[in-house]
């Protein structure tokens, strides 16, 4: 890889982390598939000779143990999700250029020849180590077979991850009080031998690796505390049927090693490999060359391709520690960046399949929904690292105020004028003006794509028709003569075009229907930025609205909807759990509401020390223009006046803020929202975002302590 400023040279691939083949799609498994598509199609818009793959995991022991459940064979109940998922995706113009399975037989290939290649170079042990046994059906209980108590946390949790707790992932025979999930029998352990990928001995390397490494912060300073914590080697096979077997081999080609197969961790990160593969195979090495991107130029030195992996957060840790560490011995290229996404919620709560508290993949569509609506969403709503929230008020709001009343506003008006009273585009120059503000919004939208950041990019586009419909606003030219409103109305048709180019990675259905009222020639899922500034046609047609409002009251049954189905899901399991405890609770008395659980982790006093609280008082509150939730405050903590944005707007009445007290976190780092600086942070409580205060009048810039 290199750390050029993309485009390269260099072949990239972007992957997305692969759905296990169990259960249907909702829109927050959307989060991390929109924003790698968005991604590779802006870096395609840079230039950059991207591929984008993915696949369905078919192995591991959620298939298995839902195959069992179901009594039906793992791999046609694994089969039925994927070809599920090959549908669905498209649906929300998820346009992979390949996406394939685990079970294929170019991921075996792959697969066995890396792990063989482990082995070869002295990177598997084998070690007796303890295994969850059922002793009534005298079977094992790998993974998922089992559930248990973290021993590092005390929570619920599975057999190979802390899912509820700490997330840590475990290594088997960690989990405490295990039971069978499948029998509901206590479990015992039994010594069993096993084969690990010595990973404590790439300790240096992946050090190193990380230095490296770009992406989300996340991504970066996660598997930091791994390393520092002392790396523990980790077992690569386990106890049952359904898997690819362990490659190992005698002299005569018979297999040495009994009941086991390779841990799902191993063979699911290789199906990128295997899924670029497949493309090449399909499209010829000279369209795009899958060794290129994957395979290293030397084997100490992996700079050739540009492999960028677009996961969620809670598998970091296989995409930071053991992929790059298996990619290092095998001689292919490590990654170049790991993006994770954060966690996503339904109107403040969790997603729950059990409660049916989820909008469905399918369910969005069958409301008549168009998938735009909801890339722009999930791409806007926060930072791709962020945890975000969905609820359909929300997205009534950013649809109806920035696509509609933005975006698609200043396209209908612009190209309605210029198609009634010249036909098309004014025969006059671009202004000198609008070609600086549009080649500001190419350069915002490239550095967003460097950083990552597919809000910022996606928010370049939507800035410049924000700066259309004021431009349009201070001319108007309604009031002038034809001579007079043509440059303006040029300028305006020129900047919906590049608006249309800009937003495409997100939008790309309406970005199309953009670039065909404009009458341009050819696809403008083709064109790269340049585009942006090249002259539109000089005819073209009478426009169509881009998008429809969401009505009020559509918002309300769809809430309405939403409460009734989870409600009857939670009475229905009230009943099934009537004489079983409940998976949820822990025994205590109901609060009223969800509380977060305690931090296990303490700090010391002189790490409290470092953070500088201080009493502050808001002078000014304004709500910031087009944001939902943003309010720009300014802050007097005594030695000065800080501006903070906080996300209080719909929590607060901003009129009633100034002389309000306040807690401020003064030495938080600096960022910008929505083209504001926020220096500081102001601390509040809950949900509800109950603002901090202190009981007595003290001075402004008293330090908490």
């Amino acid at each position: 890889m290199s750390h050029d400023a993309f485009p390269t040279e260099n072949p990239a691939v972007v992957t997305c982390g692969l759905p296990y083949a169990n259960g249907d799609l909702h829109i927050g498994h959307l989060r991390t598939y929109v924003g790698g598509d968005v991604l590779t199609r802006s870096l395609e818009k840079l230039g950059q000779q991207t591929a984008f793959v993915s696949g369905s995991d078919m192995h591991g022991t959620p298939i298995a143990v839902q195959a069992i459940q179901d009594d039906i064979d793992p791999e046609a109940f694994a089969l039925e999700y994927h070809e599920q998922y090959e549908e669905t995706f498209p649906q929300f113009d998820i346009d992979f250029d390949n996406y394939g399975h685990t079970h294929q037989e170019t991921n075996r290939e792959l697969t066995h020849e890396i792990v063989e290649t482990l082995e070869a170079e002295g990177y598997i042990d084998e070690q007796e180590i303890k295994v969850a046994w059922d002793p009534q059906d005298d079977q094992p209980l790998p993974d998922r077979y089992v559930v248990g108590t973290c021993p590092y946390c005390g929570e619920t949790a599975r057999g190979d991850e802390c899912d509820e707790g700490c997330g840590r992932h475990l290594e088997p025979g960690e989990i405490e009080d295990p039971v069978s999930k499948i029998s509901g029998n206590p479990a015992e352990y039994r010594e069993r031998t096993h084969k690990f990928f010595t990973v404590s001995k790439l300790a240096e390397y992946l050090s190193e690796f990380l230095d490296r490494l770009e992406g989300t912060a996340n991504a970066k300073n996660q598997p930091r505390q791994w390393i520092e914590e002392g790396l523990q080697d980790w077992c690569i096979t386990r106890d049952m049927d359904w898997g690819f077997d362990y490659p190992e081999v005698d002299d005569a080609g018979e297999d040495t090693v009994d009941d086991l197969v390779l841990y799902v961790w191993v063979d699911a990160p290789i199906e990128y490999i295997a899924s670029t593969k497949q493309y090449t195979d399909r499209v010829s090495p000279e369209t795009y060359d899958w060794e290129g991107a994957w395979k290293a130029d030397e084997p100490a030195g992996p700079d050739s391709g540009e492999i960028i992996h677009v996961i969620g957060r809670d598998i970091i840790q296989h995409h930071t520690i053991f992929w790059p560490a298996m990619l290092h011995v095998a001689d292919y290229n490590e990654p170049r960046a790991v993006v994770a996404s954060g966690f996503m919620s339904l109107d403040g709560d969790a997603f729950s399949t059990s409660r049916n508290r989820a909008i469905w993949a399918r369910e969005y569509l069958d409301e008549g929904f168009h998938p735009d609506l909801l890339r722009y969403y999930l791409t806007t709503v926060g930072g791709f690292q962020d945890d975000i929230d969905f609820s359909w008020d929300r997205f009534r709001e950013r649809v109806n105020g920035e696509l509609v009343g933005t975006v698609g506003n200043f396209a209908y008006r612009s190209l309605l004028f210029a198609d009634r009273n010249y036909g098309g585009t004014p025969d006059v120059e671009l202004s000198p003006e609008v070609e600086d503000r549009i080649e500001a919004a190419i350069d915002d939208f490239e550095a967003g794509v460097n950083d990552y950041s597919i809000r910022t990019a996606t928010q370049a586009g939507v800035e410049l028709a924000r700066f259309g419909n004021e431009y349009i606003q201070r001319h108007e030219p309604w009031n002038l003569d034809d001579d007079d409103a043509a440059p303006v109305i040029r300028d305006c048709v020129q900047i919906a075009k590049a608006v249309a180019v800009l937003l495409q990675p997100t939008t790309p259905d309406t970005s199309r229907r953009l670039w065909e009222q404009l009458d341009e020639d050819g696809s403008i899922a083709d064109v790269t930025l340049d585009a942006a500034l090249e002259a539109p046609p000089a005819e073209f047609d009478e426009p169509t609205e881009l998008f429809e409002k969401i009505p009020d009251e559509r918002v309300e049954a769809l809430n309405e909807k939403l409460e009734t189905r989870v409600a009857e899901a939670t009475d229905g399991e009230a009943e099934d759990d009537a004489e079983t405890e409940s998976d949820d609770g822990d025994g205590a008395e109901p609060t009223g509401m969800d509380l977060e659980p305690l931090a296990e982790e303490r700090i010391g006093f002189d790490d409290f020390q470092e953070l500088d609280i201080r009493v502050g008082e808001i002078v000014e509150a304004d709500p910031i223009e087009d944001s939902d939730d943003l309010v720009r405050l300014e802050v007097d903590i005594g030695l000065e006046t800080r501006q903070v944005v906080a996300g209080i707007k719909q929590l607060h009445d901003v009129e009633s803020l100034p002389e309000t007290r306040v807690v401020l976190l003064a030495n938080m780092e600096k960022a910008e929202l929505f083209g504001y600086e926020s220096n500081g942070m102001v601390l509040a409580a809950g949900e509800e975002a109950d603002l901090l205060r202190t009981h007595e009048d003290a001075p402004l810039g008293s330090k908490i302590r």
